[in-house]
């Protein structure tokens, strides 16, 4: 019901022009009280707090539409952060939410937070700082924008007077769920990438006869959906435990072969559509830019297979399958 009633809104609202023009500087607003106003925000909130309590696995396939409509405001984010501060005793201010997974404190005293995913739009944000929770005020932060083209990234800086108290010591749980959600958004995003590719493959005639009807072409393809079929089956299993918060290894797998599909689907697209994929006019470049900055967020694959070998490794009679049926499943019930 709710992933039908968004996927709607999305298809409205959330349209390829107003992407752009969201890119360009124009007020975000519109989708956001959209989504605020119909309790969107509030999906992960259990239904005694007036919320859906809605459980991971359900909230996974909205996600993915987010990714495939390319969301330019941290909805996803805001989401998770009712679930990242269920144990504080505050509500959670009014406002756009971003997730910063990692934060360092520097020589004076301020606190910086590299990177940070629609860091040019939020106004606030949830910060891990060496695993305690924080909820910072991002209009008193300065933001450096990253300089990569139409980038809602930024490295934000707050000034020492301006940081509060620790509402919680889960802070490494919003590297987590940062990254569970850029593996959803990454798998949908690349879904979206494929639909294009094989339509304009189906499309684009050459030599008398659609391009996609070659057999290079053809081979190509099934390499793509490949990559896409193996991300999504990845990116789901960060979402599958019973917990408020997915876990370490799920989460590790998920961001990983994501993040390692990236590369591949995304040549491949601009490859076949050639010298046009890479213009300002074709939608194709607002989901492989997005692509390419969510496969560094919060770490990329060499990280994230880092983390898995290290638990594979621990387990050293099972095999890699094995590892992911049965090891996997039982640290998320």
């Amino acid at each position: 019901m709710f992933t039908e009633a968004i996927e709607k809104i999305l298809t409205d609202l959330c349209t390829p022009a107003w992407v752009r023009a969201v890119e360009s500087g124009d007020d975000a607003r519109e989708l956001w009280r959209v989504l605020e106003d119909g309790g969107f925000l509030e999906l992960l909130t259990p239904e005694v707090a007036d919320g859906a309590g809605l459980s991971l696995a359900a909230l996974f396939p909205i996600l993915l539409a987010f990714g495939r409509h390319a969301l330019p405001v941290p909805a996803a984010q805001s989401i998770a952060a009712r679930a990242l501060l269920r144990d504080c005793p505050h509500r959670l201010p009014a406002g756009m939410v971003a997730l910063a997974g990692t934060a360092w404190q520097q020589a004076d005293g301020g606190l910086c937070a590299p990177r940070v995913a629609y860091g040019l739009l939020a106004d606030f944000a949830l910060v891990n700082l060496g695993g305690e929770l924080l909820l910072l005020d991002c209009r008193q932060a300065r933001r450096q924008a990253e300089g990569v083209h139409a980038s809602q990234y930024a490295t934000l800086y707050w000034p020492q007077e301006s940081l509060a108290a620790a509402v919680g010591s889960n802070g490494e749980e919003v590297r987590l769920f940062s990254a569970a959600i850029h593996a959803a958004a990454m798998a949908g995003a690349m879904e979206r990438v494929l639909d294009m590719t094989l339509e304009y493959c189906n499309d684009r005639v050459q030599f008398g006869k659609a391009i996609g009807k070659f057999q290079a072409v053809q081979h190509q393809l099934s390499v793509m959906a490949e990559q896409v079929a193996a991300a999504r089956i990845a990116a789901e299993l960060a979402f599958a435990g019973a917990a408020q918060v997915p876990d370490l290894i799920p989460v590790a797998i998920a961001k990983a072969r994501t993040s390692m599909a990236v590369p591949q689907v995304t040549a491949t697209a601009h490859a076949l559509f050639g010298a046009i994929g890479v213009t300002e006019e074709l939608d194709l470049q607002l989901f492989t830019r997005r692509l390419h900055q969510w496969r560094m967020s919060e770490g990329s694959e060499a990280y994230w297979n880092g983390l898995v070998g290290q638990a594979f490794l621990t387990r050293p009679n099972i095999g890699a399958s094995e590892f992911v049926r049965h090891v996997i499943p039982s640290q998320s019930a």
